[in-house]
């Protein structure tokens, strides 16, 4: 994905989704959910470039602590 679209637009894809990504889920299975993409945009570095609801939504409802 990220080769396809550049990275800014591949995590705006995934943040977009209505679906949880197979990445998303795998890493929640594994309580690593500060891996995940949701939570790397979540942080104070990349906050120009995403909305704040969209950067901790999927991250809230899957309990994870940012």
């Amino acid at each position: 994905m990220v080769t396809g679209h550049g990275g800014v637009r591949a995590a705006k894809r995934l943040l977009a989704s209505t679906q949880i990504s197979d990445g998303f889920a795998a890493l929640h299975g594994r309580k690593r959910l500060d891996l995940s993409v949701e939570a790397h945009v979540a942080g104070p570095y990349f906050a120009g470039l995403f909305t704040a609801g969209p950067r901790r939504a999927r991250l809230t409802e899957a309990g994870h602590v940012h």
